[in-house]
């Protein structure tokens, strides 16, 4: 008897004989679905669509879909899989399964589903960007725009069949704040264009190299990272060196507690708004305490400010807008804590309630912890008291004191970043569900090995496409942006060797790349302008997934190079209607002789290709452009408007 019989005739059997069926049936026999296959998902259109599950063994089941009925059978361990073949997009439908249980899954829509993967520039949510993004998050309601976000775990012994949690959300301005920035904005052009739903498949997590994604198969070619995977499959290995990881940093933060000269006193510490500050010395926020004579120490720093807060901003609710500070801070304003962050990475923006603030002077403190490296302001951020429509400027001259002077703290070691963790927990019990392809972005956490990744980048494609089992589906990417400090001359650069080692993987068929160069923030790994990276990824679908051979997709990229004379020329692909110089003269070109030493030079554009030289070097041998950590003014793009992507002419 299947599970709708038994329910369409239940009525009539008696009390006891019914619950002697129920409970005679087999916990097994009850058909279960991975949380992927769930209310509001979103189908891959015009594919082999498959829907699994697990049942008993030998089971039977069907599914109601579009007024089509399929049918399978499970296999000797209960596992079962349909494959629904020509779905046009729409929606949204409801799905039914039959088994000796019945299952209905509402709200479904056809369309195109993207697996959205890599670190913390793809896992950063709509919510971090919100300050600059607040018209589009209030305009975002779209029920065709769906994100189902990944539990971030790892595991290094076993391929994970499901994932532990996880539900489809449509894009509204609540729900979009926990969408990933880049991967929203992508959608968004996407479904502006085509419009199809949009599903989301969120699979990031921040700080991931890109080992930490790859199967156990793929990483025997790598025997440094198969290696370290081994290790990690021993769960008293991993306890053991979580164990003391926290025995080391708790003890740090103790004698950093103890030690500090700010929190002697209870009756008067320093975020006190009445101590005496006759000890204390002028710095300049922002800025770091190693430039200003506190010295390159680590510990806790303690900044203080009067500020003067006119009546009409008085006992009002405001915010606090700290920038980002390095790296952990705690934020008192009148002696009443408004706000602590614990690491480095996110902006400060603090809530401060009604009745803190008061008319005339007001005292800030911000207790700033360097574990390693730099303390202090990060320059170049928004350091603000807002209330209402009135904006206070903060930066300038304060006060600071030292509080106590420790020794670097040996950082944690992130398990989860190790390499197969990550593929086992997440990507695993993605690859039955079809896909239209994948959006990544990482690279920041490989940047010092870009030789490796030149290998390690195509590698983890393929395995992905082999173990899809849907062929070489669209894989695009995003090339490293623009980040660190400018350097005055021409110099060697990981981050360019990175972005290098990127390129390089669109020798593969159907990839395409996002160049960021000119989007990123030279004070801030995770630069917030993420709706251009989405929009210029949405631009690469176009050309790459959807087939659209008019659409200028990329902008110029280093095809070759001729050197005639003092003079090299050089050809570019992806020139679209035309290149050009945006804001002035062409810049950002470096040459060399055969002594590889290389000086800034000078470029012009002539029929479609760059012309570049140098009176300081008669016979150029190698030609680099845009090849710095952040080579700020190179300004080489295409009529369209997108920028060429760094190159060396030589090996």
């Amino acid at each position: 008897m299947d599970g709708w019989q038994l329910n369409t005739r239940s009525k009539r059997l008696g009390p006891l004989l019914l619950i002697w069926i129920l409970v005679s049936l087999p916990a097994s026999g009850q058909v279960r679905l991975p949380r992927l296959i769930s209310d509001g998902m979103v189908l891959q259109r015009n594919a082999q669509t498959k829907i699994w599950g697990w049942a008993a063994a030998d089971e039977e089941v069907s599914i109601r879909f579009r007024d089509t009925v399929y049918h399978t059978t499970a296999n000797g361990n209960g596992e079962w899989v349909i494959t629904v073949t020509g779905l046009k997009a729409g929606g949204p439908f409801t799905m039914e399964i039959h088994a000796s249980n019945h299952i209905k899954i509402n709200d479904v829509v056809v369309g195109d589903v993207w697996v959205c993967s890599g670190q913390s520039n793809m896992e950063l949510p709509m919510s971090r960007v919100s300050p600059i993004y607040a018209a589009e998050i209030a305009e975002s309601e779209n029920s065709n725009i769906r994100q189902f976000a990944v539990p971030q775990r790892y595991d290094f012994n076993t391929s994970q069949r499901d994932l532990v949690s996880g539900t489809w959300k449509k894009a509204n301005p609540e729900n979009v704040l926990s969408f990933s920035a880049v991967a929203y904005f992508f959608a968004r052009e996407l479904y502006a264009k085509y419009k199809v739903p949009i599903g989301l498949i969120n699979a990031s997590l921040g700080g991931a190299p890109a080992e930490a994604f790859m199967s156990q198969e793929a990483l025997r070619a790598f025997p440094r990272h198969y290696a370290e995977a081994q290790r990690f499959k021993d769960s008293t290995e991993i306890i053991q060196v979580e164990t003391q990881d926290k025995i080391r940093i708790d003890a740090w933060y103790k004698k950093l507690q103890e030690s500090d000269a700010g929190h002697q006193d209870s009756a008067k510490s320093w975020y006190s708004p009445e101590i005496d500050t006759a000890g204390w010395s002028p710095i300049s926020v922002p800025g770091y305490w190693a430039d200003q004579g506190v010295g390159a120490i680590n510990g806790v720093v303690w900044y203080r400010k009067i500020i003067d807060v006119p009546e009409s901003m008085a006992a009002k609710p405001a915010k606090l807008i700290l920038g980002r500070i390095v790296d952990a801070d705690a934020v008192f304003v009148n002696g009443v804590l408004v706000g602590t962050t614990g690491y480095q990475y996110p902006p400060r923006r603090y809530e401060i309630r009604p009745g803190i603030l008061r008319e005339g002077k007001n005292v800030l403190v911000v207790r700033v912890i360097s574990t390693i490296g730099i303390g202090g302001f990060v320059p170049d951020k928004p350091y603000q008291l807002v209330s209402d429509d009135q904006t206070m400027d903060l930066k300038g001259t304060w006060l600071c004191r030292l509080g106590a002077r420790m020794e670097p703290l040996t950082g944690q070691t992130f398990i989860r970043w190790k390499p197969l963790g990550l593929y086992n927990a997440m990507i695993s019990p993605l690859l039955h569900y079809s896909i239209k392809g994948v959006i990544w972005y990482q690279g920041e956490s490989n940047v010092n090995r870009s030789l490796e990744y030149r290998e390690l980048f195509p590698a983890l494609i393929n395995n992905w496409r082999h173990d899809w089992k849907q062929g070489e589906f669209p894989f695009l990417f995003v090339q490293l942006p623009n980040f660190m400090e400018v350097k005055a001359e021409p110099s060697e650069s990981e981050w360019a060797s990175m972005r290098e080692a990127q390129s390089q993987a669109l020798s593969l068929h159907n990839t395409g790349m996002a160049v960021t160069i000119d989007i990123g923030e030279w004070n801030d790994i995770h630069p917030l302008n993420k709706k251009d990276v989405g929009k210029r990824l949405a631009l690469v679908a176009q050309k790459v997934a959807y087939g659209d051979r008019k659409v200028v997709h990329s902008g110029p990229m280093y095809r070759s190079a001729k050197f005639i004379g003092n003079r090299a020329v050089i050809t570019f692909t992806n020139v679209g209607s035309g290149l050009r110089a945006k804001g002035g003269d062409l810049r950002g070109f470096a040459v060399a002789g055969s002594d590889k030493r290389f000086v800034w030079a000078k470029a012009k554009i002539q029929n479609n290709k760059v012309v570049v030289w140098s009176e300081k070097v008669p016979h150029p041998t190698a030609v680099r452009y845009a090849w710095a950590d952040n080579p700020e003014g190179a300004n080489l793009y295409n009529k369209e408007g997108l920028p060429a992507s760094p190159f060396r002419t030589e090996e």
